[in-house]
């Protein structure tokens, strides 16, 4: 097998966000978050995407898994030692937005979810293990969206640019890297987690969405210009969903079409926050939707201003897509639609699985931008099977995640600047996209079922060994 050569100081780790495993939903001060009201099961895709669907709760017709998580809230020193038993170098993780300010638009802070986060640093940190911290995860308090629709609102700039300087201010001595928000680009296709709002039949979806988007690069700035001013040498970056796009064929219209729709849904959002302008293509567009954003005196400059470091991305898929589709098969497991891609096989929820989209990916970005890259998300949601000995074979994760690390060293000897990897879920979490726990991505089983039932013990997956010589011979040893 050929080795690769990762750079010295290469940032291996694993990832997760609060809203998927913290739970606690109502201890410490917390105020309740979107996924705290968001159902679980197969269910939950098909409900957010219900303009009639309420954000409340209704514990007679479902259930709540977020609320519970896997618990990490009180079990973290348990956790942060296991991966601290697997090398970690860096741990990137979120902060609940409400466990700091419950309902977003408070003056104070809460000081019980301030103090939470110095634990849990003072954990990592105890093992060596570097934060890399997410400010906004798919948590938006449920406050901003009941009360001022969410992202939708110019004042959610105030609020997030105060609850950015509160944790820089509190963690500068513990935090260097850090990400604004999330899979920001995902406001296009699953609104409610990103933006804070569903999209109702009588709204106009363009003019809603991307004025949202207006006030969230707003936000982004100057949260980067607050934490490159509070904290000295820090290193804050963007964070994109990123999906190839291929076209179905050499047909020029599909190439066309296949161009158009990955520019907006990879590069839309990127463009922004790396350059600090609108990238020229969406001009067209707006005009083309009758998009006309509310620009204040000051936004274009403070966009400039505040442009990230590096760019963060999440990798799971490939999108195959035609222009006009006729008897291809969709690919309904694949969260950003597109046709079936003949040449690659799927995972147990119908993600196709691309490795060598991975390495296009970090060439595309790393052309089009020329800042350092960071795989922040990548990983395998699957079945995994507890043998009657206690032993989880998950040789089809250790595959995937083999020929993805490869994928990246390649890249690198592409000429890629690729600052590190943590794998997604490095620790079973509910799933964001169906609210499962059978849906595993992690190294580490937590016996928690989709019924809710279970100890919650965890248990180490033969991944878990695996990706523990990964680190320790810095991906030579695959």
């Amino acid at each position: 097998m050929k080795k690769y050569q990762f750079p010295e100081g290469f940032l291996w780790g694993g990832a997760t966000a609060a809203n998927q495993l913290e739970g606690a939903y109502q201890e410490g001060g917390k105020g309740l978050t979107v996924p705290d009201v968001l159902p679980g099961g197969k269910i939950r895709h098909s409900l957010i995407s219900d303009p009639n669907f309420k954000l409340e709760l209704n514990r007679e017709k479902f259930s709540y898994p977020n609320q519970e998580g896997i618990d990490f809230y009180h079990r973290y020193k348990e956790d942060i030692a296991l991966f601290a038993e697997m090398g970690f170098k860096v741990y990137r993780m979120s902060i609940a937005w409400s466990r700091v300010f419950p309902n977003g638009d408070e003056l104070e802070p809460n000081e019980e979810g301030l103090a939470f986060y110095d634990r849990v640093f003072d954990e990592l940190h105890k093992y060596g293990i570097q934060p890399v911290v997410t400010i906004s995860h798919y948590e938006m308090p449920l406050h901003l969206v009941k009360e001022y629709g969410g992202w939708r609102n110019r004042k959610l700039i105030t609020f997030f640019e105060r609850y950015a300087k509160v944790v820089f201010n509190r963690y500068k001595n513990k935090v260097t890297n850090w990400m604004t928000f999330n899979e920001i680009n995902s406001g296009l296709i699953m609104p409610i987690y990103g933006l804070g709002f569903k999209i109702q039949k009588e709204e106009d979806n363009y003019q809603a969405t991307f004025q949202a988007y207006h006030h969230q690069f707003i936000a982004s700035a100057l949260a980067v210009k607050a934490g490159h001013e509070i904290i000295p040498g820090s290193k804050i970056g963007a964070m994109i969903l990123y999906v190839p796009t291929y076209s179905y064929d050499c047909n020029p219209d599909n190439v066309m079409f296949a161009l158009e729709e990955e520019r907006l849904m990879n590069y839309f959002c990127g463009d922004v926050q790396a350059r600090g302008e609108y990238p020229a293509f969406i001009h067209r567009y707006f005009k083309e939707h009758q998009i006309q954003l509310e620009i204040s005196e000051g936004d274009l400059d403070i966009m400039k201003e505040g442009t990230v470091d590096y760019i963060g991305f999440s990798y799971y898929m490939s999108r195959t897509e035609k222009k006009i589709k006729t008897n291809e098969v969709a690919s309904e497991g694949n969260i950003v639609g597109g046709v079936k891609n003949p040449f690659l096989s799927a995972s147990d929820w119908g993600w196709e699985i691309d490795p060598v989209g991975l390495r296009i990916s970090l060439n595309q970005l790393y052309d089009r931008y020329q800042k350092p890259l960071f795989v922040v998300e990548n990983g395998l949601g699957a079945y995994d099977k507890v043998e009657e000995d206690g032993s989880i074979h998950d040789d089809y994760r250790i595959d995937y995640l083999r020929e993805h690390i490869k994928a990246m060293g390649e890249a690198i000897e592409d000429g890629v600047d690729l600052m590190g990897y943590t794998s997604w879920g490095c620790i079973d979490l509910v799933s964001n996209s169906t609210g499962e726990m059978s849906k595993r991505y992690g190294f580490i089983y937590v016996d928690k079922q989709d019924d809710e039932t279970g100890t919650l013990d965890r248990k180490k997956k033969q991944s878990f060994y695996w990706y523990k010589d990964v680190i320790a011979t810095n991906g030579e040893k695959l």
